[in-house]
């Protein structure tokens, strides 16, 4: 009996030592895991590009397409039109199994944009994420992401500030009809008009044709869409504009007083993919 208490002890033992080592492993990758990600937000806030881009495997390719080379020159073109961005990211979770690491985070972004002292105008996004991560050359780099839910608002003048909801299903199977909601209560003696177009995530983008409404009076717009048979994601883009009258000797002027556009995704996922998810 003595024995098997001594070779249980020795068992018990080395499952103790051997938790311990793993754990230790699984510490420093977490540790470097976050090193990373940290470092990301640290060069697009400096602009970075070289830096930055060298944080992403040579096969990276995301949930919406997306290579290397598209995704750079993305990068690009939008830090040459916005170079005043800060951005931010908060780690969730992160787990590690079989070398590949799976971590989900939200990322989010602001910048003061403003046309004229007039015209001040704010950029805001937030976008749930998920970001896979492997070891290449013994470095921790990230090979695809996916955005779970993503919402982005460029507002100018008036629209500043205003509650804007802009709803519709995170995520529909191809060919599914859904409908887009948009509502907002405009400032007092406003005449508001807006537009909900869609538009699939692609690259180079193609802009979907506006069609201007006057807001009706409940200030909720609705419009139906049925979702791409390509297996592309897509964004749902509202249109915002407001304007006050001016009335001066019998005639009427019309100012643009604010202006703006919100942004949420769509994920088309088919029933295999669904299926994959799930399992």
């Amino acid at each position: 009996m003595k024995k098997t208490f001594i070779t249980l002890f020795l068992l018990v033992s080395l499952t103790l030592q051997s938790q311990a080592f793993d754990f230790n492993l699984f510490k420093n990758d977490t540790r470097e895991i976050k090193s990373i990600l940290s470092s990301q937000v640290k060069y697009a806030n400096r602009l970075n590009f070289n830096k930055f881009i060298s944080t992403y495997t040579e096969d990276y390719k995301n949930a919406d397409g997306y290579n290397l080379d598209i995704y750079s020159k993305l990068i690009q073109e939008l830090w040459q039109n916005y170079n005043n961005i800060k951005y931010g990211v908060k780690i969730k979770d992160i787990q590690i199994n079989d070398g590949i690491a799976t971590v989900k985070l939200i990322e989010t972004s602001f910048a003061n944009i403003p046309i004229s002292k007039n015209m001040p105008g704010i950029l805001k996004s937030e976008a749930d994420s998920v970001y896979y991560l492997r070891k290449d050359n013994g470095k921790w780099k990230v090979f695809s992401d996916k955005v779970i839910e993503e919402n982005t608002s460029m507002l100018y003048g008036d629209a500043v500030g205003m509650d804007i909801k802009l709803t519709a299903p995170k995520e529909v199977e191809p060919n599914y009809e859904y409908c887009a909601s948009l509502e907002f209560i405009p400032p007092k003696d406003t005449f508001a008009i807006a537009s909900i177009a869609k538009d699939k995530v692609e690259y180079p983008q193609k802009q979907a044709k506006e069609v201007f409404r006057k807001l009706p009076d409940d200030n909720i717009l609705e419009r139906l869409f049925i979702s791409n048979t390509d297996n592309a994601n897509e964004y749902i883009v509202a249109s915002i504009g407001l304007t006050k009258a001016d009335i001066k000797d019998m005639s009427i002027k019309l100012s643009l007083t604010g202006f703006g556009y919100q942004i949420i995704r769509v994920n088309v996922i088919s029933k295999e993919e669904k299926n994959v998810q799930n399992q």
